[in-house]
């Protein structure tokens, strides 16, 4: 690159955190000391790029195509290398070098080609059995050695988040849901991580668009944030991307996954209906799919 780009989620970034903020200013050279490390000729970002690092394709001294990611060291993305890894290119992209320091989380991933989106390859119901399909491959235990935190980890914090949270809003004399609903919605969010009869590692964040075509398999997820956990948690982030779907009948959209995973439909419901709650702060359409899951 004769000229550093930044694509347009970092542009136009205007959170005030000065690490934040030091870490963008130092983007450049960050970007040149990796592609010096790892002799790569790097090209422009893929845009619009996302909130929290710098990606984009890059070519080793023998000519392979590479993708270089450049990531803010922040909670949710500490173990997507060990998570790599541990699939070891079964169903996910492959790792292929990392490197860790204060502020930056750094990956040399395996290229997919053509790299074209789920969302924009397959009508919905098509892309409900890609991902079904991918998390079945993706359900192992970790292998010996490799510790990953736990999924009550992720449910704690977000639940304390949710509390602080609702309370500012509703102080504020924002409409938010009924309090004994978002009690009995947030509850189940910290109980039922607690209550699987069954773990594995876990993607968390596979939707649509964390998962591209490619030719060493037909379809690769990018992106994942692991945890151990119950693996009736790991639809509910795909069904959360079809905000159409859930308004007209997030119980069927549940049954549906639910159906296609081998998992218990109930299960799959409370964990749809707990993520609702605890994203309907924010999320005001959400609001109507937590009351319509509710037990």
């Amino acid at each position: 690159m004769s000229v550093f780009e930044l694509p347009e989620s970092l542009a136009c970034d205007t959170d005030p955190d000065p690490r934040w903020r030091r870490w963008l200013a130092g983007l450049p050279g960050t970007v040149e000391h990796l592609a010096r490390r790892w002799s790569l000729r790097v090209g422009p970002p893929f845009q619009p790029g996302g909130s929290a690092s710098w990606v984009a394709p890059a070519r080793t001294p023998a000519g392979d195509r590479v993708v270089l990611k450049v990531g803010w060291r922040h909670d949710e993305a500490l173990q997507e290398a060990d998570g790599l890894r541990a699939w070891a290119g079964r169903g996910a992209v492959r790792l292929l070098e990392s490197a860790v320091t204060a502020d930056t989380i750094a990956l040399l991933l395996e290229s997919c080609e053509p790299g074209v989106p789920l969302s924009r390859a397959l009508p919905e119901p098509g892309q409900d059995v890609v991902v079904a399909g991918l998390l079945r491959r993706l359900w192992i235990e970790p292998p010996a050695g490799m510790s990953f935190r736990s999924l009550e980890v992720m449910c704690d914090r977000w639940a304390a988040e949710f509390d602080d949270g609702y309370a500012a809003a509703r102080a504020r004399g924002e409409d938010q849901l009924d309090p004994g609903l978002a009690r009995a919605g947030i509850g189940l969010f910290r109980e039922l991580p607690r209550s699987a009869g069954r773990t594995a590692l876990l993607c968390t964040d596979l939707h649509h668009d964390n998962v591209l075509s490619a030719r060493r398999e037909p379809w690769l997820v990018i992106d994942p944030k692991p945890y151990v956990g119950d693996p009736a948690y790991d639809p509910v982030q795909h069904m959360l991307n079809f905000p159409g779907r859930l308004a007209a009948d997030p119980a069927g959209l549940a049954h549906r996954m639910a159906g296609l995973l081998g998992l218990d439909p109930e299960r799959v419901r409370l964990w749809l209906f707990a993520r609702c709650v605890q994203e309907s702060v924010g999320e005001p359409a959400l609001r109507d799919a937590a009351i319509a899951l509710a037990p």
